[in-house]
């Protein structure tokens, strides 16, 4: 493990690695990056796992910012415990420690008012906005700061701090940084409570007491899977368990949208609920997420990386329906065969689909077909065809027949529980989608599984270099399409596929389906 203090000397090893990637020809480290304030803890721990299961460099930063800190709150107290924190990080296998002072991260000068990150007004004045004034800005600032130093691919942060994290994925999304934001679950005590670093400020018997939080946020939970969805309801729950405990003085305690902000009157899908509250001298924050739908998990990709297959064994493993896409518009082909509707007459296609529902029914077999119905008529024999498979593409073409079938996956996907892939499905069929991957593999990986696809199949097998120059050729023109490009949505976690095994990829997928679920 290695330890920095200087940005310049962090920059120039990352750079060195960098090109001694390059002159392997092997794909670059997929950097990981923990942003901490130190006095690590369980919560930083799962973050450092989980960052080291998904990337070959790990970092971990420890710095405590003084943007942050208002006037009265806790920085010069704040917990520091160095030698403690390099034993938990070479513990669970961190690369590097990242641990500047002030004068490295904000100039020699440490000018009074350094050029800050401003985040939205509309998600810094709910939850801990109003108390916290410029305590958000300062966390962009230096988020950003890190970012561009360290350059990794992905950044682990806790849902505890959901404002912090919802703030973080507006600025990536915003600013287009080159970073995946990944949420993490809470860590939790076993009593309840959230892991926190200024639970240490807690007496014996104000530890005690600090489990009301977790269990008064418990109560609105089970009143909310009891039908209550009205914030002012919500709210009262908790207001009422916490009157238990005198000691406890909320700061607020409101039900929001998790990834706006945007105050909530009642769960429509998804909401937040949040609290801070002070005991004694101490300010604690909790909250749970209240989903009145199963996750929609949404893959998306380039051509050969595996997504169907992916796809299909996820959705069997956590019990989903595969929401097989393409049999839809091999069922709507095979409608508009079978009816001997002109193939270029788009507006009676565009209406025949209207009048048309599709069912579908994911298979109790993994390698067997999804079963189709089309107008109550079984098709899933029918849709194989060869003359549905020579005009599918036509079909799909048709910028009416999209439209119409994305609605009807939509309608699927309103109560959650589906898997689905494609190109565009966590940037525009499901943009709210829970859980949004975007699976790819380099050009020579998905060349090489290609050939051997053939050779398994006892077709001729091409040269590698014909299947490479074929694959940029189908990715440029997916990518540059009018109607549903591939694209990668802003908060997709990015699965490189080169040396992971289907079993290891529909891992991480199920794991983060899990988290979501908790």
């Amino acid at each position: 493990m290695r330890w920095f203090t200087a940005t310049v000397e962090l920059r120039q090893f990352l750079e060195r690695d960098r090109a001694a990637s390059d002159s392997r020809q092997t794909i670059p480290h997929q950097v990981g990056l923990v942003p901490t304030m130190g006095a690590l803890h369980a919560g930083h721990l799962s973050l450092i796992r989980r960052a080291r299961q998904e990337n070959q460099l790990v970092v971990v930063s420890i710095f405590v910012n003084p943007l942050q800190f208002g006037p009265a709150e806790d920085l010069d107290r704040y917990p520091e415990q160095r030698d403690a924190d390099a034993a938990l990080c070479e513990q669970a296998g961190v690369d590097i420690i990242f641990a500047p002072s002030v004068e490295d991260m904000y100039g020699r000068s440490r000018p009074a008012q350094p050029t800050r990150v401003v985040p939205p007004d509309a998600m810094l004045s709910p939850l801990c906005g109003a108390a916290r004034m410029g305590h958000f800005e300062g966390v962009a600032t230096v988020v950003l700061k890190l970012f561009n130093i360290v350059g990794p691919q992905r950044a682990y942060f806790g849902r505890k701090d959901a404002q912090q994290l919802a703030i973080l994925q507006r600025m990536v999304q915003d600013l287009s940084c080159p970073v995946t934001i990944v949420p993490c679950p809470t860590v939790r005590a076993e009593d309840g409570l959230a892991i926190s670093s200024r639970n240490q400020y807690l007496t014996p018997a104000e530890r005690q007491e600090a489990i009301a939080i977790y269990q008064a946020l418990q109560a609105a939970r089970r009143q909310f899977e009891r039908g209550v969805k009205a914030r002012d309801s919500l709210v009262e729950v908790v207001q009422t368990a916490l009157n238990e405990v005198p000691s406890i003085e909320p700061e607020y305690i409101d039900l929001v949208h998790p990834r706006t902000l945007e105050p909530l009157s009642e769960i429509n899908h998804t909401g937040l609920l949040a609290i801070a509250a002070r005991i004694g001298e101490t300010r604690l924050i909790d909250n749970i997420v209240l989903c009145d739908r199963r996750p929609v998990i949404a893959i998306d990709g380039p051509a050969g990386a595996g997504k169907s297959t992916v796809a299909r064994q996820v959705a069997h493993q956590l019990g989903l329906l595969y929401l097989d896409t393409g049999a839809m518009y091999r069922a709507v082909t095979w409608l508009v065969l079978q009816k001997a509707v002109p193939l270029a007459d788009e507006a009676a296609i565009a209406e025949l689909v209207r009048q048309s529902t599709i069912r579908l029914l994911s298979p109790s077999e993994l390698g067997q077909p999804t079963q189709v119905w089309i107008n109550d008529q079984e098709v899933t024999r029918d849709i194989r065809l060869t003359r549905v498979a020579e005009h599918v593409s036509t079909i799909a073409a048709q910028p009416a027949v999209r439209q119409e079938l994305v609605k009807q996956q939509q309608q699927y996907g309103s109560k959650g529980g589906i898997v689905l892939d494609g190109r565009d499905i966590g940037t525009h069929v499901f943009p709210d989608a829970e859980v949004k991957v975007f699976l790819t593999a380099s050009v020579q990986e998905r060349a090489r599984r290609r050939q051997a696809d053939l050779q398994r199949q006892g077709q001729p097998a091409a040269s590698l270099e014909d299947i490479e120059q074929s694959i940029y050729q189908r990715d440029h023109k997916d990518s540059t399409r009018a109607i549903a490009p591939l694209r990668k949505a802003a908060d997709a976690i990015e699965i490189q596929t080169d040396t992971l095994t289907v079993e290891q990829v529909v891992e991480q997928i199920v794991n983060l389906y899990r988290q979501q679920t908790e």
